[in-house]
């Protein structure tokens, strides 16, 4: 399975990096996530094979994983960089981030077409009485 195989995630997602000593600001954003990696836009190309450190803030405790950037690609003015995880933490926690974005695009759409303001509570409630039968185990 490659990463472009994984779930699509709406782009105002962000994540943060470090590479070693370069820690980024959160203004980089998750694209793909799947299990055993992730894919994000960044502003700059990274290397193959560069050790990374990803966090991703949407949620408490906020996720984090130690990985492997496994390609780096031009994409319109950004970057889109794959990321391999290893362990079964990492894909626990990467199960969790998956349903918490779906939670907040979920809140997202509902202030766009209702106008609603849901907190984070509110929106997973409903989300996961209306689509939590139907997200891939």
């Amino acid at each position: 399975m490659t990463l472009r195989q994984y779930l699509r995630h709406p782009s105002d997602v962000p994540l943060a990096y470090h590479l070693g000593e370069v820690v980024t600001d959160r203004s980089h954003y998750l694209r793909n996530i799947g299990a055993g990696g992730l894919c994000f836009s960044s502003r700059i190309a990274i290397s193959p094979g560069a050790h990374i450190h990803i966090e991703i803030p949407i949620a408490e405790p906020v996720f984090k994983a130690d990985g492997v950037v496994v390609w780096c690609e031009p994409s319109e003015e950004n970057f889109e960089v794959g990321v391999r995880f290893d362990g079964v933490d990492a894909e626990y926690g990467l199960r969790m981030v998956e349903q918490v974005c779906q939670i907040e695009h979920y809140r997202h759409e509902i202030f766009k077409s209702e106008g609603r303001i849901l907190s984070s509570e509110e929106a997973a409630l409903e989300w996961i009485k209306k689509y939590a039968a139907r997200f891939p185990q």
